[in-house]
């Protein structure tokens, strides 16, 4: 299969250079990082290559695996590990304090919050006593869209699945207290998203 016929995001294109300014900051001392919700693995191979003193290490559900193995294959370097199968509510494929980073995009709005309470169970479990967690998406603040986009999107979340929709950043917030993350920087990123930056 060529590059051309592998799935395609053009919103990671779109933002994968404004995350990678923010990232290059917060994890700057970062040696090994495990991306949840790898989906076409665009920012994997991008992230891995404009951060090469760290080991970025893809993950996603099943029926991702495949393709974004093929993504790796084409265009990833000596530093993004092969992608591995996670399920946030399953038990993760690693030991604890294994990765002293976690990233994710676009994915909180995308699971259920009971699916969100389980990332974080799985991030304070595995992430390392000095980690950091990356978490870029929309976020409603004191219960309100910051966007009337943001407000049809989420509209158009729950109609494609009642579970998901955009969450409000105090209660992510509290769920990263409760598993021993302390909100660093809240960024303003391009399309009304933002880029949450955790630290143990």
């Amino acid at each position: 299969m060529s590059l051309s016929q592998l799935p395609f995001s053009q919103s990671c294109e779109n933002n994968k250079a404004p995350i990678l300014a923010v990232l290059k900051q917060s994890f700057k001392t970062t040696r090994r990082v495990l991306e949840i919700g790898s989906g076409t693995g665009q920012h994997a191979v991008f992230f891995a290559s404009h951060l090469p003193h760290l080991t970025w290490c893809p993950s996603d559900q099943p029926q991702f695996i495949e393709p974004l193995e093929m993504r790796i294959a084409l265009q990833g370097g000596d530093n993004i590990a092969p992608p591995v199968t996670l399920d946030v509510t399953a038990p993760w494929p690693l030991t604890p304090g294994e990765v002293d980073g976690i990233f994710s995009a676009n994915t909180l709005h995308i699971m259920s919050e009971a699916m969100v309470v389980d990332f974080f169970k799985g991030v304070e479990r595995h992430l390392s006593n000095t980690g950091s967690l990356c978490v870029y998406g929309p976020f409603n603040y004191h219960n309100q869209y910051t966007s009337e986009s943001n407000r049809q999107f989420d509209i158009w979340l729950k109609h494609r699945n009642i579970h998901s929709g955009i969450r409000d950043i105090e209660w992510i917030t509290e769920l990263a207290e409760a598993a021993g993350l302390n909100l660093q920087a809240d960024y303003e990123m391009p399309a009304n998203n933002r880029l949450l930056h955790f630290m143990r």
